[in-house]
């Protein structure tokens, strides 16, 4: 499932600043009894990883008022945490508002998986969450490991010069037109199935040698226990926790480790982990499919007259024309695009744009529909700019031990590249291909093509062909199962109906899978539900959050 399913921080448009200046003490909580199967014993109780549950976070002021910020300390390898090796984590909070009658913090995920939380706080996410809970809680939140400002933070892309270099040895090696290398959004041919699987074998090569040393210790199992540091070093003895999208994935992981840590967790936008990589695929892909209909079908309300067509058929056979297109030469962009220097938009990245539009659609449906019209006529720089994000560029210092520094310096094959400014596709594709197990051949992903067709068209198919770079990717521990969570407090899911990115039908199943777990329903479109204006979701999931009031079953909004 290696296309985004994130939670944007576009819900926050106003973006409050970063972070004041309180000092967030730390402590860890008692043990916890083992529960399940073969529950592991409480980590905070094992001598090597007391270092890190005893740390405290130091304040510091952050760039803007009103905020706070701290770096969290974990161990890469939490089987060899004595080794010396570490992530060290931004974290950001924002105090609550009554502190008079403060609760404690609730610390949440924003998506990805590839999204920095500390920079989505700094950018105002905390006004996502209701006034009833910004006055109870801290709201917290931090880039897991290898994301955002996680040092080290996970790298594709080779250093600046070596780019340039290698760029400019592939022009002198091949006289090809752009057009020659378009890559059909269903391979069909030996040649086109070839081209995808090598392609997606250089692109996991690129991130073994680039990020190597920290490919294998950058799962959502190690992102959860890193998790539980966190709520020991904000001196919590149980987690109120919100994740949206792949922050659900975070979240269940953490319940099934620490089920007894749990005092309130809402999921929203949920991933259901008893689906294969297939599965994932199809799930998805249908969700999306689905959703550019419903873009079709009720364009008209959201949009107005910006819309493309004079009707649903219209703007259907507008959007597979643009496809089409695509695939027989990139569409045209000016020449200060992102994608000038490919020659245009490919079918792939005509078929992203599309379908991240449908994440919020009150905000990125009228751009969308004024993009689709000019690609039609011939420019499609509107297009290739709508999932633009703006990037502020940061310093960042590396506070790592010196015992780390020693060793990087004295082990040649540890040291990792600087991460671009915004590391999030490398991140994506690394949490996704490390969480789920995918096949080595060749085979199974081109026997999926033709089921992925019939269920969800050309996104089923270009979502199997992305699925490619997990073949060559390190193996995961982890494998597609049912929730084991057993003593966990009941826990809320969200699912929106007309959800692109996380089907609703994976949110039922998830609510299912928890022991009472509880499913509250928005009947809407976009991508997850809480933060997106709906005073009915707002006033459920708050009231959870600060009463712990249990949601009635079949909760609609």
């Amino acid at each position: 499932m290696n296309r985004a399913a994130r939670r944007r921080p576009a819900l926050a448009t106003t973006a409050l600043a970063l972070l004041g200046a309180l000092s967030l003490t730390a402590c860890t909580g008692g043990p916890v009894p083992a529960t399940g199967k073969a529950r592991a014993a409480d980590p905070a109780s094992r001598p090597d990883l007391k270092p890190f549950y005893g740390q405290r976070l130091q304040r510091t002021d952050c760039a803007t008022d009103g905020y706070e910020c701290a770096r969290l300390t974990v161990p890469r390898d939490y089987a060899r945490p004595g080794n010396g090796r570490t992530f060290v984590l931004p974290v950001a909070r924002a105090a609550a508002t009554g502190p008079a009658r403060r609760i404690g913090s609730l610390v949440y995920n924003p998506g990805g998986p590839g999204a920095g939380g500390a920079s989505s706080l700094e950018e105002g996410m905390d006004e996502a969450f209701g006034a009833a809970v910004r006055g109870r809680f801290d709201i917290v939140s931090f880039d897991p490991r290898g994301v955002g400002g996680s040092v080290p933070a996970l790298t594709c892309e080779p250093a600046e010069a070596e780019a340039e270099a290698e760029a400019e040895a592939e022009a002198e090696e091949t006289s090809e037109d752009f057009s020659d290398a378009v890559a059909p959004l269903y391979p069909r041919t030996e040649a086109a199935r070839s081209a995808a699987a090598s392609g997606a074998r250089t692109a996991a090569e690129d991130c073994e040698e680039h990020s190597g040393p920290i490919l294998r210790h950058v799962g959502t199992e190690d992102a959860a226990r890193d998790l539980d540091v966190l709520r020991a070093a904000l001196g919590e003895r149980e987690l109120t926790y919100l994740g949206w999208s792949y922050g659900t994935s975070l979240g269940t992981s953490y319940a099934e480790q620490f089920p007894r840590r749990v005092r309130a967790m809402v999921m929203d936008g949920a991933i259901d982990p008893s689906l294969d990589w297939r599965q994932r695929v199809i799930s998805q892909s249908a969700g999306f499919r689905r959703s550019v209909d419903n873009y079709a079908e009720q364009c008209a309300e959201i949009a107005g007259d910006s819309c493309p067509g004079a009707n649903p058929q219209e703007i259907r056979a507008l959007i597979v024309r643009l496809y089409q297109r695509a695939e027989r030469e990139p569409l045209p962009v000016a020449e200060d695009s992102t994608y000038a220097e490919y020659g245009g938009m490919d079918a792939t990245a005509v078929l992203d744009a599309v379908s991240m539009a449908m994440y919020t659609p009150e905000d990125q449906w009228e751009p969308l529909s004024e993009a689709l019209r000019e690609a039609d006529q011939g420019d499609a720089t509107k297009l290739g700019a709508l999932d633009d994000e703006v990037e502020t560029e940061e310093e960042t210092e590396d506070p790592g031990t010196a015992e780390e520094e020693q060793e990087e310096q004295e082990e040649e094959e540890d040291e990792i590249p600087e991460p671009p400014a915004d590391n999030g596709d490398a991140a994506l594709t690394a949490v996704n291909c490390l969480d789920v197990p995918h096949p080595r051949s060749l085979r199974p992903y081109w026997a999926a093509l033709a089921p992925a067709d019939q269920a969800a068209g050309v996104y089923g198919t270009a979502g199997v062909t992305a699925e490619l770079t997990c073949r060559d990717w390190p193996s995961g521990g982890r494998r597609p199962h049912r929730v084991d969570a057993d003593g966990v407090a009941p826990v809320l899911v969200v699912g929106t109906t007309g959800d692109p990115a996380t089907p609703y039908e994976e949110s039922v199943s998830l609510a299912e899978q928890f022991p009472e777990g509880m499913l509250l329903t928005y009947e809407g479109l976009g991508h997850t539900a809480y933060g997106r204006g709906d005073t009915c979701v707002t006033a459920q999931v708050d009231a959870y959050l600060v009463k712990r009031e249990r949601v009635r079953p079949g909760a609609t909004c």
